[in-house]
């Protein structure tokens, strides 16, 4: 099959800088991509890279796109090489959702989500807003500030939330050892304490991804689980932490992990522990990540994609971006 192929580079500003242990993140950028194929039918996909992730830099993304034909097949899309992830996810989803997308369903609406809260005392006031919309699991980003200072908002954090909420720990690599066997010892007193009326889920990412083994040591060492999320950014690394002995939870995130048809393989094949998320891609990307946390979510974990309030609403934003180019 052939197809049609166009791309428009993208740029979306945060309503506030997102803080992590990486840094302040202000504009999110990436790219569009619509396939045409010899029928008529349109396929939209998205590159959303996050080249401090894992993923290939946008500019690696771009000149990707740039030096493609303008008509592209099969054989094309189903041969970009892994170095290029980002690019892997968007042109397969483009694909399955136009030509390949006889199979292609509405994500289920009782999938339900995590929200993200920002680092910080700024969450003390943030979870209300997310609560009234409907959140039940919600994840904080530690290892930003000062660790007794994190600890003093956790406690007040973890007595304001209401009863039966979860709330997962995301220090994006940035603990050493000593702090990460300091939240985790936290956090199983906690869950010993039966009167505490939240679920501390788990830490994410606790230690840097080259720190794989000690990681592994720390989940073995406590209650409290741990899950990997910058470990597996990619579909290599997944495999690689599978084979290594982890079983505990994989954070997958589809826009940047690679192949959808490879993860799916993975994911039957091994029958993980998922917990999908987003990437903080637009509505296109979205709708292929949801489908893929729909088909192979298990163990009815919260997905990560409940960031609506980051950006301001997109209803027009793809007609436009097509349009004035």
């Amino acid at each position: 099959m052939r197809y049609q192929f166009k791309f428009r580079p993208y740029q979306r500003r945060f309503l506030r800088s997102l803080t992590t242990n990486h840094g302040k993140w202000d504009i999110r950028e990436g790219i569009i991509l619509r396939l045409t194929d010899e029928s008529g039918r349109v396929g939209w996909g998205e590159i959303a890279p996050i080249s401090w992730f894992g993923s290939e830099t946008l500019k690696q993304a771009l000149d990707f796109c740039r030096q493609l034909p303008r008509e592209i097949t099969d054989e094309i899309i189903f041969s970009i090489p892994d170095e290029l992830p980002a690019c892997q996810f968007g042109f397969e989803s483009a694909w399955e959702m136009g030509s390949g997308g006889d199979n292609f369903i509405t994500p289920n609406s009782s999938v339900f989500y995590s929200g993200l809260l920002p680092a910080g005392e700024a969450a003390l006031n943030q979870w209300e807003t997310l609560w009234q919309k409907g959140y039940r699991t919600f994840k904080w980003k530690i290892g930003v500030y000062a660790i007794a200072d994190e600890l003093k908002i956790f406690e007040s954090l973890i007595h304001t939330l209401p009863a039966f909420s979860k709330l997962r720990l995301d220090a994006n690599g940035g603990l050493s050892y000593e702090e990460a066997n300091l939240w985790l010892w936290t956090c199983d007193n906690l869950k010993a304490n039966a009167e505490l009326p939240i679920e501390i889920e788990f830490i994410e990412q606790p230690l840097p991804v080259e720190q794989f083994q000690q990681m592994l040591e720390l989940s073995m060492s406590y209650e409290t689980a741990i899950a990997l999320d910058e470990s597996v950014a990619t579909l290599g690394q997944l495999a690689a932490c599978y084979q290594q002995g982890w079983r505990g939870i994989f954070v997958i995130k589809p826009g940047i992990i690679g192949s959808p048809s490879r993860l799916r393989k993975f994911c039957h094949q091994h029958q993980i522990d998922t917990v999908f998320s987003s990437v903080f891609e637009t509505a296109i990307a979205r709708l292929a990540a949801l489908q893929l946390a729909a088909e192979l979510s298990r163990n009815n974990r919260a997905i990560g994609f409940g960031i609506d309030h980051f950006f301001e609403q997109e209803e027009t934003w793809l007609q436009s971006l097509w349009n004035d180019l």
